[in-house]
């Protein structure tokens, strides 16, 4: 769509869509939900209303929440509550479109369970959308070319409190140990630049990919020996760089916050700190980095996590039972 989601594109799609074909009831619309996926700086209400709109048409429409609003808090800045107020008119409209509502955490069902009407609710965990290359000759190069025994990585967008999290832990990281970083993702050589800025001496070991195609983010994450993902609010089943890193089979340390689910406690699958405590995940990050067996560990039971609940054939099976129960 030229226009992105913009009302003329919307028109376009809406005409392609009630082009005759089969019969409506058989159509499946599947709608991939994140409010900032679809322009307007996350206050695209013409899409949501084009979808409510669609769903009067005998069509089934799932809609999978992998966000659902931001947050309306007390005491935000007046645009802060302009848009979270929009995200939640947005998702009411999403969510009452639905014949049936996925969510990506547990922690969406309150936010989305009052505009459902008493439809379904079905939690249904993302998996990785980096494909793991099986090309280990090229992991083993890129390791090679870090000249370090043991290489820490991160992987991921880097906003504000991640990128300030890993400001913070990196370079006491390396002034304690002995390991390479190894930055991966858009904007990692800006937060790479900030990381040595304070501290030049530590730049041959710190490294940053940039943007990069899919098979090299696969190559880049199985050269890492422990991966590091601290996020605000703690892991939960939404946070597609944790899920890579699982599919990968690589040790990880993370945080536990309001959106951590149980799974993550009961499975051994990560190393959890508290979300916040830099301390705390800096002593865990060292620990690792000097304990092979313990990582093997990690990445042994994440890996297992990770086939028996996040593969991609479960997200297809519980799609497809959805739609043919509809």
């Amino acid at each position: 769509m030229p226009g992105h989601f913009d009302p003329r594109s919307l028109l376009r799609l809406g005409r392609e869509l009630h082009k005759p074909s089969s019969r409506l009831e058989e159509e499946v619309v599947l709608v991939q939900y994140v409010p900032h996926s679809f322009g307007f700086k996350a206050m695209n209400l013409p899409f949501c209303l084009w979808l409510y709109a669609l769903s009067r048409t005998r069509r089934r429409i799932l809609v999978m929440f992998h966000e659902a609003t931001v947050p309306l808090r007390r005491r935000q800045p007046l645009q802060h509550q302009i848009l979270a107020s929009v995200t939640i008119l947005m998702a009411m409209l999403a969510a009452k479109a639905a014949n049936v509502v996925f969510i990506s955490t547990p922690a969406w069902k309150d936010r989305l369970i009052r505009f459902t009407g008493g439809r379904r609710i079905e939690w249904l965990p993302v998996p990785s959308n980096v494909s793991v290359a099986p090309d280990a000759e090229d992991a083993f190069a890129m390791r090679q070319s870090l000249k370090s025994d043991t290489i820490i990585g991160h992987f991921g967008g880097y906003d504000n409190s991640i990128s300030y999290s890993l400001k913070h832990l990196f370079p006491r990281l390396l002034e304690r140990s002995a390991v390479s970083i190894l930055l991966i993702g858009r904007d990692t050589i800006a937060l790479r630049n900030s990381i040595i800025q304070g501290s030049p001496h530590l730049a041959s070991r710190v490294f940053a990919t940039g943007g990069l195609p899919e098979k090299s983010i696969s190559i880049a994450l199985s050269s890492c020996d422990l991966m590091v993902q601290p996020y605000p609010d703690g892991v939960s089943t939404r946070r597609g760089s944790t899920m890579a890193g699982l599919a990968h089979q690589r040790a990880i340390v993370t945080t536990a916050g309001a959106f951590t689910e149980p799974i993550w406690f009961d499975s051994g699958a990560v190393a959890l700190v508290p979300a916040g405590d830099d301390d705390a995940l800096l002593g865990e990050v060292s620990r690792l980095a000097s304990d092979e067996s313990g990582r093997s560990r990690i990445a042994s039971a994440g890996i297992r996590l990770y086939d028996e609940r996040f593969a991609l054939r479960h997200t297809i099976k519980a799609l497809r039972a959805a739609a043919s129960e509809l």
